[in-house]
């Protein structure tokens, strides 16, 4: 049996209660909690889904997660419950849906914000590796500040057999890397399902996934400074393709 993690921090604690994605053990919150809308929030939730918290001293709070990240609210909770592929694909098979993938991405204050991105941007799932990567853990609920539960988390063993079924079942490949030729912006992200892929902070995309891309694409930059970040990048190719789609309705509309 998995054991419980923590979420922590007021906007993921309040996220994870209204989605109702999980099960609560317990809810610890500072007793030196001043007057506080959001801890107030988390209060009657837990109170209407009959969820137990208790006030605790800020020193228990700082044993679990130090330096005061937890903003005086900490959860013990259920595992994230990840998406089998299959499943994914299926559900998605009838609309212009749209994964990340995520290769060998390393830091998790990164994988939290590419996930907030996804969510604000209208992406169906995450795809992320069970190895040679950061799964799903208390800072990528921070970061990602509870988006996490608003989103199909995918976990698989090979991102290159992953990358062949979804081409299999005619999603389109779509990989970032600084050294393509051509620019995120002269694709047509409205018409396709779609996968993106993001490397890892470093190494980059691998090039057995290169190959089995469709279309390589890059941010154009005018100084020849390193690379963008990771979450950076993947938040300026999703929003084209959020742009594309609001100019696609204002035409038809």
């Amino acid at each position: 049996m998995e054991q419980d993690t923590i979420i922590y921090g007021k906007n993921a604690v309040v996220e994870a209660l209204e989605a109702g994605s999980r099960t609560f053990n317990k809810i610890l919150i500072s007793s030196a909690s001043h007057a506080d809308s959001k801890i107030e929030k988390i209060k009657e939730l837990a109170k209407a889904g009959g969820i137990v918290f208790q006030f605790v001293n800020i020193q228990k709070l700082n044993q679990l997660v130090p330096e005061g990240r937890h903003q005086g609210v900490i959860a013990q909770v259920s595992p994230i419950k990840y998406v089998d592929l299959e499943d994914f694909i299926e559900q998605n098979q009838a609309k212009h849906a749209s994964v990340v993938i995520l290769d060998g991405v390393e830091d998790s204050h990164n994988v939290g914000a590419i996930i907030r991105s996804c969510v604000c941007a209208g992406v169906d799932g995450i795809i992320l590796p069970s190895r040679r990567g950061v799964l799903i853990n208390s800072t990528v609920e921070k970061t990602s500040a509870g988006a996490i539960n608003h989103i199909s988390i995918i976990k698989v063993n090979s991102l290159v057999n992953t990358v062949q079924r979804l081409k299999e079942n005619n999603w389109w490949v779509i990989a970032s890397d600084h050294h393509a030729k051509d620019n995120y912006y002269d694709i047509d992200y409205t018409d396709m399902n779609f996968a993106l892929i993001m490397g890892a902070e470093h190494a980059g995309i691998s090039k057995s996934l290169l190959k089995l891309s469709d279309f390589v694409i890059k941010i154009p930059m005018l100084t020849n400074f390193n690379s963008l970040n990771v979450s950076n990048a993947a938040a300026i190719i999703l929003f084209e393709r959020c742009r594309q789609i609001l100019k696609a309705e204002k035409r038809g509309g």
